[in-house]
């Protein structure tokens, strides 16, 4: 008789392990008088119950679901709503599909609650047919039933239906309000939003909350709409809710997109608990409103707060370095980057390359890149268009064969990169390669950018009838920067027929830019037509036009030295031009001879050299010589293209001091060292 025992115990440890659940004692000790085969469909009501409750919470809801059909009797409401409710957590839509089948075929009539989570089960899984249907049968809906539905639809973006539902449900709670609004909100209709919640302020306004009203501080920001979103936070301030993050954080929003960046500040400064969302949202609001050392002032904030900065943190922050060349910020970033750690194939190593590229930096913008186990399209892009911009076009073509190679399909902004590398370096046939296959072989569409870059491929290379039929022939109506690359060729080639084309479709474009006057006065001062350039200059007086004043800037011990064309304005001036006047006479040893064919021909000659020493570029470089050791490589940065006389000078300056100096202009890097350019002159 014990053996028997024995043996019937051990046959229930093999059902039980075959079901994988852990056999205790107690449930030994309920099987030792009952024979039990693993086919056989298990009748007793209270082990299977319990048996599936053990199933749900190892998260084995398929196994659950099929011991369900192995039942006799009917299963119980609390057997049915505890699988609904493993079927709702693990998003098994098919498995809950099943149950609600055996429910009908087993004649159980589900009440409001477990109907109510047979609802969310179909709607939480994107299923709204199967839930329009349950809820069309339902006998007796409660308020879950209608907000289920309407969060369902609404997160859908199936917004009429949402509407419909809402404007038909007998009574409502904030949860209802809440999903009509936050729905419009997250599917970009800001403007209906705020329209259903003018009407809850009109008709239940007692049911607003932090989350109703958070959503309409969004929805005013996405228009946006300073107006109303100041109305929505006079209304806090009466009513004296207790505002969460949510809640300031949508107020920080507000404010940042309507522009009134000093009271987002204000915002700021008054949240007690600022979470990494609310620093970065700050951060990048200041460098989008171009109060830029405030931006970084705040990074450097956070990163003495304790809070930790996110990749968007990293990314917003290096982007606005590479914007306005901040080196020496972006350096303490990749420090700080490297103290707290990161994810290597995080968009902020993306940002870390762009960074790099743009300050002239390829080498380190290289061996970060190097460091990424599966580089984005982003960083593979940042990397050439830096290679392209430094003078290193070969690298850059380099790169981006590789790119193909590693399977990773360039895009648009991808082949920007690759013709402006073509253009820098003169490479015409290959640019034009590149055009081609950018619709041919990679199935993109030409853009405005790419038709800009291969008009200034052709039109610097003096090709300038190509460009001209390429001009007449393509899809889309010239910009700007297409007529300003061709402009730019015929200064180069003195092509003036072309040239009184390209300023007038560019006055037509943009009628105040000083730099089509300009370009085209230098076009007819070199053919020496006095008068045409008389006439431009008094077309500029009589549209009160001022030319855009050059400005380059230096940074030493990190302090930014600005520079102006002539000033006179920074301590240093007197040493400044002394070594400029020194340099003059070392340079035309070398045989310099300055450029004056685009300096004001109403001067005598003499002071069109004087005015020429006085370029900002050139007080920015003679400065940083006089400022740093020998052998110290000097980088100057200038808001315009540089001049074809500083260009010239700048190079004799490289090899007299034996400096590597590197100027950035509006277009690209040159180095210049040892008598020579990067750009080989072309530029």
């Amino acid at each position: 008789m014990k053996l028997m025992t024995k043996a019937r115990e051990l046959q229930c440890i093999w059902y039980f392990s075959s079901l994988r659940i852990p056999f205790s004692s107690s449930t030994s000790s309920h099987f030792r008088n009952h024979k039990l085969n693993p086919k056989d469909p298990v009748t007793d009501g209270n082990n299977f119950e319990e048996t599936i409750d053990v199933l749900c919470q190892q998260k084995r809801v398929k196994e659950a679901v099929e011991l369900l059909h192995r039942i006799h009797h009917r299963p119980s409401a609390r057997l049915y709503s505890t699988l609904i409710a493993a079927c709702v957590r693990h998003r098994a839509l098919e498995l809950g599909r099943r149950v609600h089948a055996h429910t009908k075929a087993s004649n159980f009539v589900p009440g409001t609650f477990i109907s109510n989570r047979l609802l969310d089960l179909y709607s939480k899984c994107g299923s709204l047919v199967d839930a329009q249907m349950l809820f069309d049968e339902m006998n007796h809906r409660d308020l879950c039933s209608w907000n289920t539905m309407i969060a369902g639809y609404a997160k859908l973006g199936q917004l009429e239906q949402a509407r419909k539902l809402f404007d038909e449900m007998p009574q409502r709670d904030n949860f209802s309000w809440n999903a009509a609004i936050s729905g419009y909100v997250s599917h970009d209709r800001p403007r209906e939003a705020l329209e259903l919640f003018r009407v809850m302020q009109k008709h239940d306004r007692w049911n607003s909350n932090k989350f109703t009203l958070s959503s309409a501080l969004a929805a005013s920001a996405a228009i946006p709409c300073l107006l109303f979103g100041k109305e929505i936070h006079g209304y806090l301030i009466r009513t004296e809710l207790n505002l969460d993050q949510v809640v300031w954080s949508a107020l920080l929003d507000l404010y940042g997109k309507c522009g009134s960046l000093d009271e987002a500040r204000g915002i700021f400064d008054q949240m007690a608990d600022r979470d990494v969302v609310s620093w970065t949202t700050m951060i990048h609001r200041c460098f989008e409103d171009g109060r830029r050392k405030e931006g970084y002032s705040l990074f450097r904030d956070l990163m003495r707060s304790g809070v930790r900065p996110n990749e968007y943190t990293f990314a917003g922050v290096l982007n606005a370095c590479a914007d306005h060349a901040a080196e020496h910020l972006g350096k303490e970033v990749h420090g700080y980057m490297m103290r707290v750690g990161y994810e290597p194939c995080s968009f902020a190593i993306s940002a870390l390359v762009h960074m790099y590229s743009k300050c002239g930096i390829t080498k380190v913008a290289r061996r970060v890149f190097n460091q990424m186990p599966q580089p984005d399209l982003i960083s593979w892009t940042s990397l050439i268009v830096g290679y392209a911009q430094n003078g290193q076009p070969n690298e850059a073509l380099h790169f981006f064969e590789l790119l193909v190679q590693s399977g990773t399909k360039p895009d648009q902004i991808t082949f920007v990169g690759v013709l402006s590398a073509c253009t820098h370096a003169g490479l015409v046939d290959r640019g034009l390669e590149y055009f081609h296959s950018i619709k041919e072989k990679y199935g993109l569409i030409h853009t405005a950018d790419h038709y800009a870059c291969v008009i200034d491929l052709l039109a610097r290379s003096g090709r300038l009838q190509e460009a001209e039929n390429i001009i007449d022939n393509m899809p889309m109506k010239p910009d700007k920067f297409l007529w300003a690359s061709l402009l730019g060729g015929c200064r180069i080639h003195g092509n003036l027929e072309l040239a009184k084309r390209a300023a007038k479709a560019l006055f037509d474009i943009e009628p105040e830019n000083p730099a089509t006057y300009i370009t085209l006065a230098n076009i007819y001062a070199n053919a020496g037509l006095w008068a045409e350039v008389a006439k431009v200059r008094k077309d500029m007086d009589n549209k009160g036009i001022v030319k855009k004043p050059g400005k380059s800037w230096i940074e030493i011990k990190r302090q930014v030295h600005v520079f102006l064309v002539g000033d006179t304005s920074h301590p240093k001036t007197s040493d400044i031009h002394e070594f400029l006047g020194e340099l003059s006479m070392k340079m035309k040893d070398e045989g310099y001879v300055p450029d004056t064919n685009f300096v004001l021909h109403d001067v005598e000659e003499e002071q069109k050299e004087q005015n020429l020493v006085y370029h900002s570029e050139k007080l920015a470089v003679a400065f940083g010589i006089i400022s740093t050791p020998p052998g110290t490589p000097i980088k100057v940065f200038k808001n315009l293209r540089i001049c074809v006389d500083c260009h010239t000078a700048i190079k004799y300056i490289s090899k007299i001091v034996q400096r590597k100096i590197i100027v950035r202009d509006s277009n690209r890097f040159h180095c210049f060292e040892n008598g020579s350019c990067s750009c080989k002159d072309y530029w």
